[in-house]
């Protein structure tokens, strides 16, 4: 086949969405599909198969959306049919404006559209400090399906967690199919050693966008509830616009806490080389990161947060704090840092658990799709 996979957001892989459509575009190439990738990275411009548009000037916003690291879409209408055109399928990413623009061009082009559903309404009105204001957040969904999910003709959950949001949200059932993005075959489990100056202290990691909705905030404050603060070593693999706020909250500490963006092999051996794993965050459809650390068998502990899929991974309650409460938090990271041996037997049991999100598995599911898609057309 030859597909068209429409990228509003495409650049370093620094976030999930870049991260699941590179997955996605190298997975479909290898398969021998013929792949083409509409976005506006421009240091893509000359490599084969990549049609590039401008990037969006959001003129306020955009030490923002440099800071975070992605390259955001500006519609060129030109360059979107050349795309598009003598395509089998198209799947649009996210539904900002290059995707609502490839959308009306393939619609008005009779071809198949599928669309992934990588863009929580909670994440939007988080970054307005909004995020607690419900009605909001409904109205944000109900949009999304009027204006765009309503005209694909399927839709990829990357979890039934945001399924059944989106779906509860709109009151109606979507055409939809739940394919995990995947952990990559490179992510396993493998001897990593400590580097020598952390040998006798607790390494607790947490990754992601450093951002309210990810809440590193409460790990930093929960070290200092922690009987073993002498004794453990943060850190926080990332990057964004929170990080000074975060450094401050971090002088106290006796260990002062690492703050650093990894590549992607450079966090295998991190999560290889850590004792414990949490995810604090209040907000996350899937969270590629948590299940990262669950393949390398990391005792994981989550955030019981209603708006965030990672709870559904814990193994029991032993692995889940109430969102947004440090003390609580550091109860939870004591316990496993003072049961070495259940901890021992727990890394086993989210070992056993990951090989549900095997990429490979996940990528075969995900060209089912597209060959369902394109035979029902």
């Amino acid at each position: 086949m030859t597909i068209t996979i429409v990228c509003d957001v495409l650049g370093e892989e620094n976030n999930g969405t870049t991260i699941a459509a590179m997955n996605l575009i190298r997975s479909l190439k290898n398969k021998g599909h013929n792949v083409r990738v509409l976005c506006a990275d421009q240091n893509r411009k000359n490599e084969k198969d990549y049609y590039i548009v401008p990037t969006l000037n959001l003129w306020p916003f955009n030490k923002y959306v440099e800071k975070v690291g992605v390259t955001l879409a500006k519609p060129d209408r030109h360059v979107i049919e050349q795309a598009l055109d003598g395509a089998d399928i198209v799947h649009i990413m996210i539904p900002f404006s290059l995707g609502n623009a490839a959308l009306k061009i393939a619609k008005k082009n009779h071809l198949p559209v599928t669309a992934g559903f990588h863009c929580q309404a909670e994440n939007i009105t988080a970054y307005l400090g909004m995020e607690r204001i419900d009605l909001i957040s409904r109205f944000i969904y109900f949009l999304l399906y009027r204006i765009f999910y309503r005209k694909v003709d399927a839709i990829h959950y990357p979890s039934s967690f945001i399924r059944d949001i989106f779906e509860s949200r709109i009151q109606k059932k979507t055409k939809g199919y739940v394919i995990s993005n995947g952990v990559n075959p490179y992510v396993m489990k493998r001897e990593a050693k400590k580097i020598s100056e952390w040998e006798e202290r607790i390494v607790i990691l947490t990754t992601g966008r450093y951002s309210r909705e990810k809440a590193q905030d409460v790990l930093l404050r929960a070290v200092h509830h922690s009987k073993h603060k002498e004794k453990i070593q943060l850190v926080l693999a990332g990057q964004g616009v929170r990080e000074m706020y975060y450094r401050m909250l971090a002088r106290k500490l006796p260990n002062p806490p690492v703050f650093r963006f990894y590549t992607r092999q450079e966090i295998v051996d991190v999560l290889n080389s850590c004792d414990l794993y949490v995810h604090t965050a209040n907000m996350e459809l899937e969270g590629i990161a948590c299940l990262e650390a669950i393949k390398c068998g990391k005792l994981t502990i989550v955030s019981d947060s209603p708006l965030s899929a990672t709870r559904n991974f814990a193994i029991d309650q032993s692995c889940i704090f109430p969102h947004g409460n440090p003390k609580q938090l550091a109860r939870v990271i004591d316990y496993w840092i003072d049961h070495p041996n259940q901890k021992n037997e727990y890394e086993q049991k989210y070992l056993d658990s990951s090989y549900a999100f095997d990429q490979d598995y996940c990528m075969d599911r995900m060209e089912k799709m597209f060959y369902e898609v394109v035979n029902a057309g």
